[in-house]
């Protein structure tokens, strides 16, 4: 896409001209691509946290050998949540597509290579993530820090793949820096794309570690088995206490994410909304607090309303990313929705003007014309041929010369003759255009030399 188009398309917004129904309300599939977005999230969140945590621990397992069986344990879980987390991504994916098509399009055009790499970067990160889990026994001694230097790779890549989207989800709501994007790396100088990543990265651990406190201490997993070295009130203790230092970490990139966005989306009804999560993040924080200090024989009492204050937290948080958005692009959609109605207008104009006789760039001039004020005659009155009213050769026999008879007619017609319909007042284009159109019938359908020729001469 050239520079030049570029600036077109934020100075002039492209109109929709297919003008096709969604499929469902506009306020169904916004609730549908908030709450799949969720779902999807959840479990990109998952595999993101597991793979630094896996990363992490197999690192710490060098030297405390318990470290590394834990580690091998959470590597098990990034597999299926990364399944998960591309099937899940369909919904949302295609909600989007529906509601935002031309923002979120462009957004990927302009960053070009780095948006199709995400196929190939999310293969080779599943590749890479089979090989670890699979050789984890089997690349030991020397091996293992190759093993180690394995699953790196495979977290750089799950890193990677969110950051381009969350990219593109950054750029498609700043419609008036497109002409400034030079491709994927100065869209990274549009927004705040760097705080929004972080905020996404500190949840990721702590949604991850919130989960494996429950997942890896649940009655029915064999701790004495797996994870010899451990107790299942020290997992579920120590994850807590990873959620709960990263959820306290997040309190200060929520706030950074915030001052950094682009005011212009910046509402009372977002600020409400944000004010509601912090409330809950400290009511989730004294609540892992509590657990954290809790007795080994009740540790755990409390988890299910962790997970509830969490949930809602995160719907919170999801719901007002999305007002955002909406606050964010409503002028660029009111130009394009607006853009789209000229569009119209004047592709339905063009059609009554080719029936009328006249070229289709008559409709498309710039300001008022006597071509252009046409368009709303073009309908019912031809050149030479009778449609719903006198041909203009007609109307010429009897205002030749009389400009203001036109005029006068068309501001107050009467019904002259029975096999026509009583034509409508124009009064409301006023005189000025009126008389730009009189004039204009006046002098197209006057008599040309070529056409009061004799035959032959």
């Amino acid at each position: 896409m050239t520079n030049t188009a570029l600036v077109l398309l934020t100075q002039a917004p492209i109109p929709r001209d297919l003008d096709l129904p969604l499929p469902l309300g506009s306020w169904e599939l916004q609730i549908i691509l908030v709450l799949l977005f969720l779902v999807h999230i959840f479990f990109v969140n998952l595999m993101v946290g597991g793979s630094l945590l896996a990363v992490i621990f197999e690192i710490m397992g060098l030297s405390r050998p318990k470290y590394d069986t834990l580690a091998k344990a959470i590597a098990a879980t990034i597999t299926v949540n990364k399944s998960l987390a591309v099937v899940l991504g369909v919904g949302p994916l295609l909600a989007i597509n529906l509601l935002y098509t031309i923002h979120f399009y462009t957004a990927n055009a302009l960053t070009g290579h780095a948006w199709i790499s995400i196929v190939p970067l999310v293969i080779m990160a599943f590749l890479l993530t089979y090989l670890h889990k699979y050789t984890w026994e089997k690349w030991i001694g020397p091996a293992k820090q190759h093993h180690i230097i394995l699953g790196g790779a495979a977290t750089f890549l799950f890193l990677c793949i969110p950051f381009i989207f969350l990219a593109n989800i950054n750029l498609m709501l700043l419609p008036e820096r497109w002409s400034d994007v030079q491709g994927f790396f100065s869209s990274l100088e549009v927004g705040n794309v760097f705080p929004r990543y972080f905020h996404f990265l500190t949840a990721s651990v702590a949604i991850t570690g919130l989960i494996l406190a429950g997942w890896l201490s649940r009655k029915k997993y064999p701790v004495e088995e797996k994870l010899p070295e451990f107790t299942r009130s020290g997992l579920r203790r120590a994850f807590y206490r990873v959620a709960f230092y990263v959820t306290l970490g997040q309190l200060a990139f929520g706030p950074l994410v915030l001052v950094t966005l682009p005011s212009r989306g910046v509402t009372i009804p977002l600020l409400l909304i944000v004010l509601g999560g912090v409330v809950l993040a400290v009511v989730l924080l004294l609540a892992l607090r509590s657990e954290i200090r809790a007795a080994d024989n009740v540790i755990g009492r409390h988890y299910p309303l962790v997970i509830a204050l969490f949930s809602v937290l995160v719907l919170v948080m999801g719901t007002g990313r999305h007002v955002y958005r909406e606050a964010s692009l409503a002028p660029h959609k009111a130009l394009i929705a607006d853009k789209s109605a000229s569009f119209r207008s004047v592709n339905y104009a063009t059609q009554l003007s080719i029936r009328a006789g006249f070229g289709a760039g008559d409709a498309l001039a710039s300001g008022p014309t006597g071509k252009s004020v046409f368009v709303n005659c073009a309908a019912c009155h031809a050149l030479d041929k009778v449609l719903a009213a006198p041909s203009l050769r007609e109307v010429y026999s009897v205002y030749a010369g009389n400009p203001e008879g036109l005029i006068a007619w068309a501001k107050k017609p009467g019904k002259k003759r029975p096999e026509f319909t009583t034509m409508p007042s124009f009064a409301h284009l006023g005189d000025e255009q009126l008389r730009l159109v009189a004039d204009y019938i006046l002098d197209i359908a006057a008599p040309r030399d070529s056409t009061i020729a004799a035959p032959g001469t």
